[in-house]
């Protein structure tokens, strides 16, 4: 299993839009990926799931993926949400 941790930088946090971003991206791989911020966590080819998390900008979440392409999901997705999930930051 691989993990990260990277805090979300964008402006409005994990709202629909990149949160669609971030489901897309988790989607490419065949890894199981999960996230998690404090208490919460899921699965992060799961829109409803992602959403439900109601992650707030500056949030620091962990990224985990467990299969044959575990890093490559950690490190592509760890790079997105560092990157602003789209969004100026």
């Amino acid at each position: 299993m691989k993990e990260s941790i990277v805090r979300v930088v964008n402006p409005s946090g994990l709202h629909a839009r990149p949160a669609a971003l971030l489901v897309q991206e988790a989607r490419k791989f065949q890894s199981d990926v999960r996230i998690f911020a404090g208490d919460r966590s899921a699965d992060a080819k799961s829109i409803l799931a992602v959403l439900s998390m109601a992650v707030k900008p500056g949030t620091e979440v962990r990224l985990t993926a467990d299969g044959p392409d575990a890093e490559e999901a950690v490190a592509a997705l760890t790079r997105l949400i560092a990157g602003g999930l789209g969004e100026g930051s």
